[in-house]
């Protein structure tokens, strides 16, 4: 298996510190409003990776943040006129509503930043102590040029960064750094009425940065396998993790970096993001869109690629996967059919090949483009074994539960759309379909597109096959 290492920037053969067990860490949202979908690429992104991973029978440690204090949720909590933790718990609930109907499995764990504040101050003390931080009226600093490895993840020249952080950084706050590309661990806190808690600096709170190193170290361990996120945090954020963590250690903080692409709208796919105001929330979406189709649009597309949100490529997802869903019902009707099983050589050599197909494309940096185009080539070989007059039952039913399986990395969970769509489960319907087969069978082709009609409008597809009618819902 190879991933792109992005501190690196080239692929590299994947070895976990531990065989068999993976330590992730993937930075969380800042929990001051809905998530949207630029957030949920991420998630989606990671989710994926991670029952990739499991599929390939490791057993995966999976950390993620809620970031729950900083000037954005203070800001938005005193408009509202309540307490930031009121406004995270509100936010956090949200989040995991959305995540669940998206059908991300729920994180390890999911430490919030102001749960871990004994921890955050304990780490900074040990960078002042090492030499790295500094306190300065109040708020505490990181030394970033006295990191030897400062800039490496993102590319970035020291001297070009200090240039562009000499412009951005206002006087009051330049007085109080050595260098203007420090950066906070520690603020101070500001007006009385502003969230804060007792450290060794006086009442403040963390920088946003810290948090990450706290949390990651302390629940997966100094050393860890993969740390994901979106292109967006690799500078300033990742990078100064890894500033802080080996500094704090003296270890290697994270052996394989891997970050998603942005998430575009519009014909100038502009990036979506809050500060730009072109943002759509996961919660709005929802109320439209099939919680699984915006999965599985999410899901195929290779994490490292932007993508494109617009009704037609939603469209395009959404007919894809029906193919797919079709197939399993369609095979699920054909082996509950009372057939003579008959080995198929030439299937099975097909299947495995498709398998094969499928963990070669998965194992090249998961590119799910490829998985899924492996897939898609089955289906017509699969129609056919379906129609014949004898099947290979033991075949199929592979078929069946690897589509199933596939399925379930993206995120697709298939158990519930065999369960609707059983015919023994709804006596009208199945009532409707055999009034249409006794019309058809007596030539009566008016009733019978009558009662095609009728079932469509309840949102229920035939098919006619040389093994009889099949039915399924839209």
């Amino acid at each position: 298996m190879k991933i792109y290492n992005t501190l690196t920037k080239t692929k590299e053969e994947f070895q976990p510190i531990n065989p068999g067990q993976i330590t992730m860490y993937v930075c969380g949202p800042t929990v001051y409003n809905y998530i949207h979908i630029g957030n949920a690429r991420s998630a989606i992104a990671f989710d994926t990776i991670r029952r990739y991973f499991e599929y390939r029978g490791y057993k995966v440690n999976y950390v993620s943040n809620f970031t729950d204090v900083d000037d954005k949720m203070i800001n938005e909590a005193r408009a509202e006129g309540i307490t930031v933790p009121e406004l995270a718990d509100r936010y956090i609930k949200a989040y995991e509503e959305d995540t669940a109907a998206l059908n991300i499995e729920p994180a390890t764990k999911n430490p919030r930043a102001t749960s871990e504040i004994a921890s955050i101050i304990s780490f900074i003390e040990k960078l002042i102590k090492k030499g790295y931080a500094y306190e300065s009226a109040g708020d505490v600093y990181y030394r970033a040029k006295k990191f030897a490895h400062y800039g490496e993840l993102s590319s970035k020249n020291i001297a070009e960064l200090e240039e562009g952080a000499s412009e951005h950084v206002n006087e009051e706050e330049q007085n109080r750094k050595e260098d203007p590309i420090d950066f906070a661990l520690w603020k101070k806190q500001k007006q009385p009425d502003e969230i804060a808690w007792e450290s060794p600096w006086g009442k403040g709170r963390p920088g946003w940065h810290i948090e990450c190193s706290v949390m990651s170290t302390k629940y997966l361990g100094d050393t860890i396998d993969i740390h994901g996120g979106g292109q967006d945090l690799e500078f300033p954020h990742h990078e100064n993790e890894i500033a802080q963590s080996e500094a704090a250690t003296g270890k290697k903080f994270v052996h394989y970096w891997m970050h998603n692409g942005f998430v575009t709208v519009g014909a100038d796919q502009e990036k979506m993001s809050k500060s730009l105001h072109n943002f759509v929330t996961v919660h709005e979406i929802l109320k439209e869109v099939d919680p699984q189709v915006l999965r599985f649009f999410m899901a195929s597309v290779q994490y490292r690629r932007q993508i494109n949100y617009s009704e037609e490529n939603l469209k395009q997802a959404q007919t894809i996967l029906q193919r797919f869903k079709n197939m399993l019902i369609n095979l699920n009707y054909r082996l509950k059919d009372d057939i003579s099983s008959v080995e198929d050589a030439n299937l099975r050599e097909i299947l495995a090949k498709t398998e094969a197909d499928f963990v070669t494309a998965m194992d090249d940096d998961f590119n799910v483009q490829n998985a899924l185009t492996a897939i898609y080539d089955l289906l017509p070989v699969l129609n056919a074994n379906i129609a014949a007059e004898s099947v290979d039952k033991e075949a199929l039913t592979k078929a069946q539960a690897l589509l199933t399986e596939w399925l379930g990395i993206f995120g697709i969970d298939t158990a519930e759309l065999i369960k609707q769509n059983e015919t023994q489960g709804d006596d009208e319907i199945v009532a409707l379909v055999e009034q249409r087969d006794e019309a058809r069978k007596n030539k009566d082709w008016a009733k019978s597109d009558q009662l095609r009609d009728q079932l469509k409008e309840m949102g229920v597809i035939i098919e006619d096959t040389p093994q009889g009618t099949r039915w399924i819902r839209e």
